[in-house]
């Protein structure tokens, strides 16, 4: 199983650098990482295949931190430039709304939504595993 973990911090200077070095430290291979914010806040999303060492590096290091822990699917686009959009199509055919997409390693490309047995049904065969 995949796992995406948002984790919501102040969106200033070292923010960033400071998550990165926690998850680092505890050993884990990031599969994916994506930082946005405006304002006064910034999310922090990282792929794992296991989030138990990254909550416990966060409970170390930002213990004021509570990251939401998310299953998402993940598929891997090969190099295929009209997959994502045949995908988004299958998708929104099943009537499955996406909340989040992002791309990762590897080409590979991650989704989520609130109706994750709607979109692991319309995923099917494309899903894939982190290694």
């Amino acid at each position: 199983m995949a796992v995406d973990i948002v984790i919501e911090v102040e969106n200033k200077p070292g923010e960033l650098a400071k998550l990165a070095a926690a998850v680092s430290d505890a050993g884990v291979n990031l599969a994916a990482a994506t930082f946005t914010g405006t304002g006064d806040s910034a999310q922090l999303h990282i792929l794992v295949k296991h989030a138990e060492p990254v909550r416990h590096a966060l409970a170390i290091t930002h213990a004021d931190i509570h990251p939401l822990e998310r299953e998402v699917v993940v598929v891997d686009m090969g190099d295929n430039p009209a997959l994502l959009g045949d995908l988004a199509r299958e998708i929104a055919d099943a009537g499955v709304n996406i909340d989040t997409v992002y791309v990762a390693t590897n080409n590979r490309v991650v989704f989520h939504s609130t109706d994750m047995d709607g979109l692991r049904a319309a995923l099917g065969a494309h899903a894939t595993h982190l290694h």
